[in-house]
């Protein structure tokens, strides 16, 4: 009987012990869920707040930027409203000034202001109209002045290296002979030619863009009628 109590005793205290082990492995697997709900709250709200920040900085910036366009179209706007209301064909939207005045910090020609419309090309401070179809010289001068500007007025090497590599016929250029002086547009003389040699007859100035820029100019009756280069200054 004595050996039967012990035997009793001693499962009684075992399953007193192994209900004391469970019960505390219970507690430290719930305090361990405990810190890890807490630590996910904690990385869920810093995520929160860095979200929120980035969306308040990318809403400053889109509001700066939507006031500096909103500058620029006003500008523009008034810049249109004195210009003549019979022009054919697109015409540069903002001026070089008009830039430099609302962002005198940047490169006018990548931030916030298109310069040149669509169809022309810019180089340095002035737009140019590679037309697509041919006219007389005279009725290629009309043409660009009901644009705003004149027929292209070439002053530099640059500018003839850019407008004979970027055409691919031949346009008249501002340049014409009166009385056997070489003048442009502008009423400027010739200063430096880039004459075919040797030039052919004709009193109106063309630029052939199947040459050389140094040797890609020629001469041409001014009736004829071919393609022709706008200028117009910002």
């Amino acid at each position: 009987m004595y050996i039967k109590f012990c035997r009793s005793f001693g499962e009684d205290k075992k399953d007193e012990a192994g209900e004391n082990l469970s019960s505390k492995l219970s507690v430290e697997l719930q305090e361990e869920k405990g810190k890890q709900t807490v630590g996910n709250v904690r990385l869920y709200r810093a995520a929160c707040f860095f979200l929120t920040a980035i969306c308040l900085v990318l809403l400053v910036a889109i509001l700066v930027l939507s006031m500096k366009f909103q500058a620029v179209s006003t500008a523009c706007s008034e810049r249109e409203e004195t210009t003549p209301a019979d022009r054919h064909g697109p015409s540069p939207t903002c001026s070089y000034d008009d830039c430099q005045a609302l962002f005198p910090n940047t490169q006018s020609e990548h931030v916030g202001c298109q310069q040149c419309a669509k169809g022309w090309l810019k180089f340095s401070r002035s737009c140019f109209y590679l037309s697509t179809f041919r006219l007389s010289w005279d009725e290629g001068q009309r043409n660009c002045s009901s644009r705003g500007g004149s027929l292209a007025v070439i002053t530099s090497h640059s500018l003839q290296s850019f407008l004979t590599k970027k055409g691919k016929l031949k346009y008249w250029i501002g340049l014409r002979q009166n009385g056997g002086t070489w003048t442009w547009v502008n009423n400027n003389a010739l200063q430096h030619s880039y004459w075919e040699e040797p030039p052919e007859n004709g009193d109106c100035g063309i630029i052939n863009s199947d040459s050389p820029p140094e040797t890609s100019w020629m001469r041409a009756s001014c009736q004829a009628s071919t393609y022709f280069i706008c200028q117009l200054q910002l």
